[in-house]
């Protein structure tokens, strides 16, 4: 109360953000409980708003199968995603409207309005993403880019946060190297290759293949079959031709994963090195490290207490909050460019 307005689309950035990491860390409970197919129509449940109105069909789904995908709780769960995403996509639906207002009135606005713009597309594109994930009976390919686009969506949102965020507080980004640039984007990009590869172990449920550390089945280089594995377009647990997908292409996608994160982790500890070295970046830094470690921890958990559902719920999270400390530290920082100079 009795804040600007620039303050209060700061205080909403910021809070839409907090909700969207919310949604990605719902969503993954949603998928990690089976309850994506809860309410196996969309956007209703049995064409009602609520699980209350299918009370009957979800009964006689829920008897037919009791640990089927269908049950009164599961029904819960998914209807929940669904209500957090939809009070997502109204709260950016404001801040853009704000923005094209606020530039038709010639007011002082330190984003470009096409910022939260491309962010509504992108909720809208989501949204979509969220129907064929129900539709198209968890598709793998599907349900992965959904769950990459949720870290999109947080990336969008916490540019959008940091810009505003300098813009109250009147300071500028922290100048520092180009070649920590190229790190901050080279370690965001590893990220998001993972992220992808993660999605793909728990989406094809290749979580327990291996049930140890630091060897798998009782080698470093189990039986595996790449092709089969990221064959990308097919159904859950099939491949294209009909036939189920082996033990061996589930061990490459699960195989695939855990080696990749060793680079990441190598590149996340080099960079928070780098971030707790320079002034106005050290928080970065701190949060940088402390959730690699997190994410290390999470990730043997999986593996060795046979994937249980806080662990793995808070892996989800940890990638999600990387995204988000990563953005910030990338929209935080600004090339230190020198001035070049000129000949009299």
């Amino acid at each position: 109360r009795g804040a600007t307005p620039l303050k209060r689309l700061q205080v909403l950035a910021v809070l839409t953000l907090f909700l969207s990491f919310d949604l990605v860390m719902f969503g993954a409970f949603t998928r990690l409980t089976d309850s994506g197919l809860g309410c196996p129509d969309w956007p209703g449940c049995y064409g009602n708003a609520s699980p209350i109105g299918a009370h009957a069909e979800i009964s006689a789904a829920q008897q037919a199968m009791p640990t089927g995908p269908v049950t009164h709780g599961k029904a819960w769960v998914e209807m929940i995603h669904r209500y957090l995403a939809t009070a997502v996509g109204g709260l950016i639906i404001v801040l853009t409207a704000s923005a094209w207002v606020r530039r038709r009135r010639q007011e002082h606005e330190p984003i470009s309005p096409w910022w939260p713009t491309a962010t509504l597309v992108w909720v809208l594109i989501q949204g979509a993403f969220g129907a064929l994930t129900v539709t198209m009976k968890l598709f793998p390919a599907i349900v992965t880019l959904h769950l990459l686009g949720g870290l999109a969506l947080l990336f969008l949102l916490c540019a959008q946060a940091v810009l505003r965020t300098h813009a109250v507080q009147q300071r500028r980004p922290v100048p520092v190297s180009s070649g920590l640039r190229v790190l901050l984007w080279g370690v965001f990009a590893l990220l998001t290759v993972q992220v992808a590869l993660g999605g793909w172990v728990s989406t094809n449920y290749a979580v327990l293949v291996c049930t140890e550390f630091p060897s798998c089945q009782g080698s470093y280089w189990p039986p595996m079959d790449f092709q089969q594995g990221f064959q990308v377009w097919r159904p859950l647990g099939l491949l294209q031709d009909g036939s189920h997908i082996s033990f061996a292409g589930l061990t490459a996608i699960h195989y695939a994963h855990r080696l990749f994160a060793y680079l990441v982790l190598l590149g996340m500890a080099v960079l928070a090195w780098r971030l707790v070295r320079t002034p106005g970046l050290r928080t970065q830094g701190r949060w940088l490290g402390w959730l690699a470690l997190l994410q290390l921890a999470t990730g043997l958990s999986n593996v060795v207490l046979g994937w249980p559902l806080v662990a793995a719920v808070l892996h989800t999270g940890g990638a999600a909050a990387l995204t988000v400390v990563l953005t910030w530290a990338i929209y935080d920082s600004q090339a230190d460019v020198l001035p070049s100079r000129v000949s009299v």
